[in-house]
């Protein structure tokens, strides 16, 4: 059978999921890799091959950016700056890392202050300020050279407008130092905003040699294995060539939480349900974002380990709330969950590989919420026993016995992760009692219903494989280009011609990148004054109607119109080309299996619970909790007050009784 394959490498588990020429789909699930994730990645797509499968495509959601930014291990990079601004990524804009925290520090940047260079020349919004004279551009690339750097980032000041001063150095420095990156940011970023512009760049020289090296291991190790195409997930939502992603590193920084977005809109679609709240919780964290209108909210600038990144992703919120997050208690005896992970190795201390630190998932075994007779992947099972006794290392501390400790867990993870929730949705001006939540990964459904009642949300919706919800993403992910440019000018006194030349040459960039897709225009617009802008979809043959388009976001957003000017800050072309959709199921409405009991602890109280196998029930079906609903992948959990009706795609949608 020939398929396309979406692989997410995980913190604890690497998911893969095939979607075959009809739109069935099978699973594998393995143990990470945390030492060199390529490894869980070709073990599951091994354990796949072997079957005497064939692979089409092979798309994968890494962490590869993600973890460097995290862990600061990078390229050695030196930045080529204007003369003057060389403390620009110090400076920032001069806010505070905590309001209130005076002792409180951003991150440090990726680039040391010894390796930051600055060079005589100047652009402003009309031209040549100072020149850049020969001699001055040998001096940079001799400095350049003398500290041997891994990679190379250059900005310079109005760049994005005339790049005429960053071309010349480039070109040099690629010419002198052959094999080294050179991030140029008016390739990488060409727009206004100086520090944004100067951060994403110098991320992008930061990542691209680590980047480059992985997905060239990835993809020949692909293409051994029989893949025709190997694409990588971006933070924006689509997928890219390893060429591509070597060329854009910091695209990759949000590559393994998108994935899960995009099976939400699946399903999300496959139940004709398109305002989302998404909770994706796996080993280590829990990644949540926002839907509406069955498109994943995209943000113009996101955040990475205290790194700005001013490029296009999905609205990502990441918690120290996985499973494996371990538990501790500070000074004074208050319960903490995070922001530590025992992760894949040793992994919960009920995993049984040597981990003695309390965990997340050993609250929930001990709780009763999950079955230590259930294999997990690489049969696996759960040790009962091994997860009391470190529930019990938290007994003295905290002054609560093992029941109350396990309960004490799962309500601050609970509460951690509704935060989270919070500020994806109502701090942009979403009410979360309009939504519905989907809880995914090993540990999510279990969550589903406590942090629907802690939004006063009444609709969850437990996808058929929640598990690998990620991975069925990114195989149907669509391939994704987004050239963006600046333009800068009130839409009163927009020319109308030069705005269409102006998207005309942005489509035949992204005809040339990605030939047979659908391209979208859109336009980044502010009110005069402002300091940021809102992103509005524009149709092409009604460009009067950025102004009612931008007027009508903010108003949604902010609920309130204003009296000033409308500017037209960047234009933006989007392309995209879809793949093959899976199919989340059709169920009939026979064959209901009996189901199991067993007691579990829910809030407090020892219950009664029926046990469901997931994946197995028929539509129409229907359940009311206390239930726990069991499946190959993840476990779900159906409180009390909530029921649940089987959808014909195999979801399960929960309401409040």
């Amino acid at each position: 059978m020939t398929s396309r394959l979406g692989v997410d490498v995980g913190g604890t588990f690497t998911d893969l999921v095939a979607v075959a020429a009809d739109g069935r789909i099978e699973i594998r699930k393995v143990l990470s890799t945390p030492q060199d994730p390529a490894v869980g990645l070709f073990q599951a797509v091994d354990a796949w091959v072997g079957k005497g499968n064939a692979i089409e495509a092979l798309v994968h959601g890494t962490t590869i950016a993600t973890n460097a930014l995290l862990e600061r291990r990078g390229a050695r990079t030196v930045l080529v700056t204007t003369a003057g601004f060389e403390d620009l990524l110090w400076l920032r804009r001069q806010d505070r890392a905590s309001l209130y925290d005076l002792a409180r520090d951003h991150p440090t940047p990726l680039v040391a202050r010894e390796d930051v260079i600055g060079v005589v020349e100047r652009m402003g919004p009309h031209g040549v300020v100072i020149p850049l004279a020969d001699a001055e551009a040998a001096r940079i690339i001799a400095a350049v050279r003398a500290r041997g750097p891994e990679a190379v980032a250059v900005a310079t000041l109005f760049s994005f407008r005339h790049p005429e001063h960053e071309r010349r150095l480039a070109t040099a420095l690629r010419a002198a130092l052959p094999g080294v990156p050179i991030a140029v940011s008016h390739e990488v970023l060409p727009l206004f905003r100086e520090f944004e512009r100067c951060a994403t760049t110098s991320a992008e020289a930061y990542l691209r040699p680590l980047v480059t090296e992985y997905v060239r291991r990835a993809a020949a190790a692909g293409a051994a294995r029989g893949a025709g195409v190997f694409r990588i997930m971006a933070s924006a939502g689509g997928t890219l060539t390893p060429e591509a992603a070597g060329q854009a590193a910091a695209l990759l920084a949000l590559s393994g939480p998108v994935g899960g977005v995009v099976g939400a809109q699946l399903l999300g679609e496959s139940v004709g349900d398109g305002d989302l709240l998404t909770l994706d919780m796996g080993g280590t964290s829990a990644d949540v974002s926002l839907v509406q209108d069955g498109a994943a909210r995209r943000e113009g600038a996101a955040v990475v380990g205290g790194v700005p990144l001013a490029l296009p992703a999905v609205l990502i919120e990441t918690v120290s709330a996985g499973g494996g997050s371990i538990a501790w208690a500070d000074d004074t005896g208050t319960l903490k969950v995070g922001p530590r992970s025992a992760g894949a190795a040793p992994g919960p201390a009920c995993f049984g590989r040597g981990g003695d630190a309390p965990t997340v998932t050993d609250a929930c075994l001990a709780l009763g919420w999950l079955d230590p007779g259930w294999a997990l992947a690489d049969g696996m099972q759960l040790d009962p026993a091994a997860a009391e006794r470190a529930l019990g290392r938290l007994v003295d501390p905290v002054g609560r016995d093992i029941g109350g400790i396990a309960q004490g867990i799962v309500a601050v993870a609970t509460a951690v992760m509704a935060r989270a929730l919070k500020r994806v949705s109502v701090a942009r001006g979403v009410d979360p009692r309009t939504l519905a939540l989907v809880p995914f990964g090993g540990a999510g459904p279990l969550f589903g219903c406590a942090l629907a009642d802690a939004l006063g949300m009444r609709r969850v919706i437990v996808p058929p494989h929640p598990g690998v919800l990620s991975a069925l993403g990114l195989a149907a992910a669509a391939e994704r280009v987004e050239l963006v440019a600046s333009l800068h000018e009130p839409v009163a006194t927009l020319d109308q011609t030069r705005l269409a030349t102006a998207y005309a040459e942005l489509e035949a960039g992204a005809a040339r990148a990605l030939p047979g897709a659908v391209a979208r225009r859109l336009a980044d617009c502010r009110f005069a004054g402002q300091g940021y802008e809102i992103t509005v979809p524009l149709d092409v043959a009604e460009l009067e109607g950025i102004e009612p388009a931008f007027r009508a976001a903010h108003r949604a957003r902010y609920g309130h119109d204003g009296t000033e000017p409308v500017e037209l800050v960047n234009i933006r072309v989007v392309a995209e080309r879809a793949s093959r959709r899976p199919e989340l199921g059709h169920r009939t409405g026979v064959g209901k299996p009996t189901p199991g009991r067993r007691r579990i602890t829910v809030r407090g109280e020892v219950v009664r619970a029926q046990v469901w196998p997931l994946g197995e029930l028929p539509a129409r079906l229907r359940i009311g909790g206390p239930a726990i609903l069991a499946g190959p992948d993840a476990t779900a959990l159906i409180e009390p007050g909530w029921r649940g009706t089987v959808h014909g795609s195999g979801a399960v949608v929960l309401e409040r009784a």
